[in-house]
């Protein structure tokens, strides 16, 4: 507390008061570790607060003034009008603390010390509203420069009017005529003038560390909200990446599945309809793979709407045949496995394809094992709409040492383009496919002619997968 210098006795203690509401800190608008960071303005009811606080220490403070005087401590005190003048000086600035702490701070203390060199009969309450106006510039101003120059300012400033006073006292005869006469190093007057300083020092300390802290606090408040903010905003965006992989995902089954069925239906019944008047019977196996490939369009469709239904079930069950399969549709699951019958359906339609398997063929997963033949049936419909009538194709699938490669060609003899060019939807899923697995994808024309597409996976993780089955 500031020095209180009694004339004929000794005053009461300040005591230390707490702040009576700090306020959470509002997410602030940048980053707490940022320079130039400030803390939040106080709301409504902070400030409401701070009115009662003012209120409540003025009325306070003129409570104890009337005891004071009724007890007579003080024998020559300052007349009413002037103690009420200046102990509202004291208290009443409170109620704007936090808006303009370091104002609120001057105006405490010029009166603070007005009121003590005046004699006003009356120490606690202003001790408290000084203790209060000194936390509030530690923990409310935004300019921490100004915050510790305005502390630093009254703090000199009262040590300098304590040291006076001191002095003035070490000269009154009055005071020594109150202190007993004691020699040596600790008389009556040194002790107290070391419990003075003692005592201040122990309360601006007090006032200085607990403004500091309830900044640091403050801050630290700030940058869990920030960091909160920062990871609901990373939640939604992972759900709108995730939302947009899965849209990415079912455009490409739907894709791969509506594409292909229908090109095929469509040179089918192209074929029928050219081949019903001279040869019944082929225009009639040619109708037959149009119903085949409905069967088998309608089958992957339910099988992605199913998907969705779910909520996400395995990619695998989007695959998996019918318990009961219609006659002449392909059974089994969509994989590596079922190339052979993928490409005796295209040659059905009337496309010269050759197969080849290089290598002894290993276990992959189903997902990489589906991606694998949803490439090469969106290739080989690419070439039935692209490469025309005629053109004669190849697919190969290599097993090498550390990969699975797969190889869709032609010649590029088919003459005229069977339907419009291509939008590029295609080319861009078989290579999300490949990257998907962590593979590679090359899409090129080939300097003798014709399209090549090629597609290697890595194979690191069939030994495990294949562990893992056996065990």
């Amino acid at each position: 507390m500031a020095h209180d210098l009694p004339t004929r006795a000794t005053t009461e203690p300040a005591r230390v008061p707490t702040d009576p509401s700090t306020g959470l800190a509002a997410r602030p608008a940048v980053d707490p570790d940022e320079r130039g960071w400030v803390r939040p303005a106080p709301d409504a009811d902070a400030l409401r607060w701070d009115v009662m606080l003012a209120g409540g220490l003025y009325l306070g403070a003129l409570l104890a003034m009337v005891l004071v005087q009724v007890s007579g401590m003080f024998t020559e005190p300052a007349p009413g009008w002037v103690s009420a003048l200046l102990l509202a000086a004291t208290t009443v600035p409170l109620a704007v603390r936090r808006r303009w702490p370091a104002a609120v701070l001057l105006v405490v203390a010029t009166a603070f010390i007005t009121a003590q060199s005046l004699s006003v009969p009356e120490t606690l309450i202003s001790n408290i509203a000084l203790f209060c106006a000194m936390y509030t510039v530690g923990a409310w101003e935004a300019d921490r420069r100004r915050a510790a120059l305005v502390r630093a300012v009254v703090v000199v400033a009262m040590i300098v009017w304590l040291l006076v006073a001191l002095f003035m006292a070490a000269t009154d005869p009055s005071m020594a005529d109150d202190l007993p006469d004691q020699a040596g190093a600790f008389s009556p007057f040194v002790a107290f003038t070391l419990l003075q300083l003692l005592t201040n020092v122990l309360y601006f300390a007090g006032a200085w560390f607990f403004g500091e802290h309830a900044w640091r606090s403050a801050r630290e408040r700030a940058r869990t909200a920030w960091r909160t903010h920062l990871l609901v905003l990373e939640r939604r965006r992972a759900e709108e990446q995730a939302v947009t992989l899965e849209r990415l995902r079912l455009a490409r089954e739907l894709h791969d599945a509506v594409a292909h069925h229908v090109s095929l239906m469509g040179v089918q019944a192209a074929a029928a309809r050219m081949l019903l008047g001279g040869d019944p019977d082929r225009a009639a196996v040619a109708l037959g793979h149009v119903e085949e490939s409905a069967r088998d369009a309608v089958r992957e469709l339910h099988g992605i709407l199913g998907m969705l239904r779910d909520g996400g079930v395995a990619a695998t069950a989007v695959t998996r045949a019918p318990a009961t399969p219609a006659p002449d549709e392909p059974t089994g699951s969509l994989d590596v496995d079922a190339l052979p019958d993928l490409v005796e359906r295209v040659r059905a339609a009337g496309t010269h394809v050759g197969y080849q398997v290089v290598g002894e063929p290993r276990r992959l997963t189903p997902l990489a094992s589906l991606n694998l033949y949803r490439i090469a049936q969106e290739a080989l419909t690419n070439v039935r709409k692209h490469a025309g009538p005629d053109v004669r194709a190849e697919v190969r699938l290599r097993w090498l040492a550390e990969e699975v490669e797969l190889e869709v060609s032609d010649d590029g003899g088919g003459g005229r383009a069977a339907s419009a060019p291509s939008t590029g939807l295609g080319l861009i899923g078989m290579r999300e496919r490949a990257v998907a697995d962590g593979g590679t994808f090359e899409a090129s024309r080939r300097r003798s002619g014709g399209f090549v597409v090629r597609v290697r996976l890595p194979l690191a993780a069939v030994a495990v997968a294949r562990a893992r089955d056996d065990d």
